[in-house]
């Protein structure tokens, strides 16, 4: 399907002249010390729109984008994940798409106010920055310089993008190098992306290269006045690299004007949609949002959210799920511990013996195999061994760590890991900010711990990323002391083999996305820290657990 052209009501801007690629530095990231910088800040015009500026997350405001995002709406209830099939594999590859112009256009920009304004699930950003080739030491001296061309598209490893954009496609993770534009080298660590409903990929040379070309379903190139992305280039190399004025002008008419000329405007052309005047063109971004979105439905990649907010409710609970059985014991311990007024102490002990019973119910699901063994009175016992390889416990930070001690009580030589999954206060996404596996965890059977699980957006990141790191679906067991009906169908549709057993299911998930009746802040509870300013339960919207 053909894009509108978003340019129709503005004046195409004028040829521009490029520079290198780099990420649009905001004025606010200019030091005040850097008079040089400040005196550019004074020649580029004010971005204004005539409206409200859209609402910017916290995540958005660090100078790296977030791996992935979630719409605070996505709530996956009683269907799976539209890029999953019956058989939980993705059913449809993302929908990316590819943003040109030359360097400090304003793509990165461009890029995350489309982010800001779509509402799907998962979207993420993938940068032509990332994969400049590694230089031999005679293009070091070079960069040093300033005589080393990084505006030519040999100057990227085409061959890892396409091979890393196929993958994230097809719903895989990938390792993206990080590049150090103050060394011009890579750094030794890579950043970890987990596959996408939609991908953005942005880049100078982003349709450059025929076979990358064939991986993009849609086409925007931002066009931006020279004059404009000169400016900016001398801010951001003068405030962030340290370089002066007379590098960067010397860099900019030997290579990256000659540059644009030769390998970026002509590939205007290929676009499906130009917007001039980059950021500063709300209404071209949003003729872009609407064209995504009605792609998205060609391709079954949108859903009513309303239907699926209330179809959970006539579907039964999965086979998957198990739950421990309510006797007056167990029943008795969560009157305790859903109790507001029961001390920290009461809470943390009655806690603790859930978590036991909990964990030993959860092991009777092992496989075990018979075997014989001799007694002390040399007589033969028919019993049962395990039948796995090892068994590894993996805690979604805060909560689930509290989970650990009782794993180690009834698991010998068990390992652990940890995945930090938390929820954006502003936006209700979960976000993946730490991971620490054991070593080939792929033969394990996993037992992933959490306290609390309401919608399951960060179980099932957690699960994801179990997946991608080559553990079995079957092999990964979900534990939780409480968890939604909503929770337990997002995780089965999406996960149909892992087994989720919890000793409780709670009917309902507020508009907050806090478990109705529920627990409270369970990390709070049980470590007595305050509760997050909103009131609301970390679990229950971190764990979106």
């Amino acid at each position: 399907m053909a894009a509108p052209p978003a340019s129709a009501d503005a004046p195409r801007s004028p040829p521009a002249a490029g520079d290198r690629p780099a990420r649009p530095v905001a004025k606010s990231e200019i030091t005040c010390e850097d008079r040089s910088a400040e005196a550019l800040d004074r020649l580029l015009p004010p971005v204004g729109t005539g409206r409200a500026p859209r609402k910017r997350t916290t995540s958005q405001c660090k100078s790296e984008p977030p791996l992935l995002r979630t719409s605070k709406r996505t709530i996956y209830t009683a269907g799976r994940p539209p890029w999953y099939n019956e058989h939980g594999a993705q059913s449809k590859e993302a929908f990316a798409i590819g943003l040109g112009g030359g360097s400090a256009s304003g793509k990165t920009t461009v890029a995350r106010m489309i982010i800001e304004a779509l509402d799907v699930p998962w979207v993420v950003l993938l940068s032509m920055d990332s994969f400049y080739k590694v230089l031999t030491q005679q293009q070091q001296e070079q960069a040093a310089l300033n005589n080393y061309n990084f505006d030519h598209p040999d100057a990227f490893d085409f061959d890892l993008i396409v091979a890393t954009l196929q993958k994230l496609k097809q719903g895989k993770s990938v390792k993206v190098p990080v590049y150090d534009f103050t060394t011009h080298s890579r750094k030794k660590d890579w950043k970890t992306l987990y596959g996408a409903n939609v991908i953005i990929f942005e880049g100078i040379m982003a349709f450059a290269d025929k076979t990358l070309l064939e991986l993009l379903d849609m086409k925007i190139f931002v066009d931006t006045d020279s004059d404009i992305r000169l400016v900016r280039r001398l801010r951001r190399d003068i405030s962030e690299r340290g370089r002066d004025i007379a590098g960067v002008i010397k860099q900019y008419n030997k290579f990256v004007k000659p540059a644009f000329e030769q390998y970026i405007q002509p590939t205007m052309r290929l676009a499906d949609i130009v917007v001039p005047r980059g950021s500063g063109n709300t209404v071209a971004i949003d003729l872009i949002v609407q064209h995504v979105h009605s792609q998205l439905e060609e391709r079954k990649l949108r859903w009513d959210m309303a239907a699926l907010a209330s179809a959970h409710q006539c579907h039964p609970l999965p086979r998957t799920l198990s739950v421990l059985k309510s006797t007056p014991q167990v029943r008795g311990m969560h009157t305790i511990i859903r109790d507001k007024e029961t001390s920290r102490d009461e809470f943390i002990f009655y806690s603790k013996r859930l978590m036991r019973l909990l964990i030993e119910h959860a092991l009777s699901f092992l496989p075990f195999q018979d075997c014989v063994v001799q007694t002390p009175q040399e007589q033969d016992y028919a019993g049962k061994c395990y039948a796995g390889k090892q068994i590894t416990g993996v805690s979604i930070l805060r909560a689930g760590e509290t989970m650990e001690p009782a794993l180690r009580a009834v698991c010998k030589d068990v390992r652990i890991g940890t995945i930090l999954i938390q929820t954006n206060q502003l936006t209700g996404e979960p976000e993946l900010h730490y991971l620490r596996l054991p070593k080939d965890i792929s033969d394990d059977h996993v037992i992933l711990m959490d306290c609390t699980v309401s919608t399951g957006a960060a179980a099932m990141m957690a699960v994801r990323v179990l997946l991608d790191h080559d553990v079995p679906e079957d092999k990964i067991f979900l534990l939780s002391l409480l968890m939604a009906e909503m929770g337990v169908h997002s995780v089965a549709y999406a996960f149909p083999r892992v087994r989720i057993i919890t000793t409780a299911v709670d009917k309902r998930v507020n508009d907050l996305f806090r478990i109705i009746p529920g627990i409270g802040n369970f990390g709070d509870r049980y470590f007595g820290t305050d509760a997050v300013p909103d009131g609301s339960d970390e679990e229950e919207v971190a764990s979106t657990t």
